[in-house]
């Protein structure tokens, strides 16, 4: 089977990345095809930046094992950095070495450099429009942008987070119902103004499609609340400043001393669903050849928190299952 590239990773975000890292060290010729303008414009920078201990999830999922798995890969992955530049600062636990923070698009360029060195190329501003299985195996792929092309490859990783479902159904020749719905369920944040008398990550109960608003202290110590939960029908990362009444009282339950007038507002993220508001909260779903019957192909749906923490472990899961 002749192609022009062995793998492509569709997505650029952490777990793309992570994925392109991996195939890359493992010596295959891997393009990373991103239809924005740069690495992580997406859910990977627009979250809590929380190194999760993976204590929410149940206990048999995906979310949960890929979670603790990729947490101790992650916290490693930061030790071996500091080995090599001691004056380099990659993570900083807060609570116990299973909770931390981290600067996700530190991590993805760190991610990103380390596939770019193993032989990796990324393009951006290139949109795939629409892929045909071919029948002697492999994917043939057309992208746009302003030099459209048609690429085939061997292998295709679908990791465009919030849009894998759609891109996968422009895909001719997998099967249709091996695709799940997509649901966006937008989450704020809101800064605090001044610092918060916390040394600790707070998280109230959680909630249904969420963690609740909780609170992150980001590496600078700055102190953040979020995310909210809004079902939203498009795509939208407008900030409504007048949410700040819910956060108001959401994070009165466990700080009643919060000043009026302390929060300003921050930024959204989506987390990518596959599971509406009304359904059980949906596990990962790392889709490979095994499920839909195409060789060469893994569709990465609904990674939502704790993908960031789950990032590297996600990549070995994948490879796993191209392999399997």
């Amino acid at each position: 089977m002749s192609t022009d590239i062995d793998c492509i990773v569709i997505g650029a975000g952490v777990v793309g990345l992570a994925i392109a890292r991996a195939l890359a060290a493992g010596g295959h010729e891997v393009l990373v095809a991103e239809a924005a303008e740069g690495i992580g414009t997406g859910t990977s920078s627009r979250n809590s930046e929380v190194i999760h201990a993976g204590i929410y999830y149940p206990a048999d999922s995906l979310k949960a094992r890929l979670c603790v798995r990729g947490k101790h890969l992650l916290y490693e992955y930061g030790a071996a950095a500091r080995r090599l530049e001691p004056a380099l600062h990659c993570t900083a636990a807060l609570v116990s070495p299973s909770t931390g923070i981290v600067d996700s698009h530190a991590l993805m360029l760190a991610y990103q450099g380390d596939a770019e060195n193993d032989g990796a190329q990324l393009v951006f501003h290139t949109p795939l429009i629409a892929g045909r299985v071919r029948p002697e195996g492999g994917f043939e792929l057309d992208f746009g942008g302003a030099e459209p092309m048609t690429l085939s490859c061997r292998v295709l990783i679908n990791a465009a987070g919030l849009h894998a479902p759609g891109l996968a159904r422009r895909i001719e020749g997998i099967p249709q119902d091996s695709i799940p719905p997509e649901y966006l369920c937008k989450g704020s944040y809101f800064t605090l103004a001044g610092r918060a008398p916390f040394s600790r990550l707070i998280y109230p109960v959680p909630q249904h499609a969420g963690l609740g608003v909780h609170l992150t202290l980001e590496l600078g110590g700055q102190a953040k609340f979020g995310p909210d939960t809004e079902w939203i029908a498009t795509e939208d990362y407008t900030l409504d400043p007048r949410r700040a009444d819910v956060f108001y009282a959401a994070v009165r339950s466990y700080w009643p001393a919060l000043p009026d007038g302390a929060l300003a507002p921050g930024y959204t993220g989506i987390r990518p669903k596959i599971s509406g508001p009304h359904e059980p909260a949906a596990d990962f779903a790392i889709a490979g050849p095994a499920s839909h019957g195409v060789a060469g192909l893994v569709n990465l749906y609904g990674i939502e928190s704790p993908g960031l923490t789950a990032s590297l472990a996600i990549a070995e899961e994948t490879l796993a299952r191209l392999a399997a």
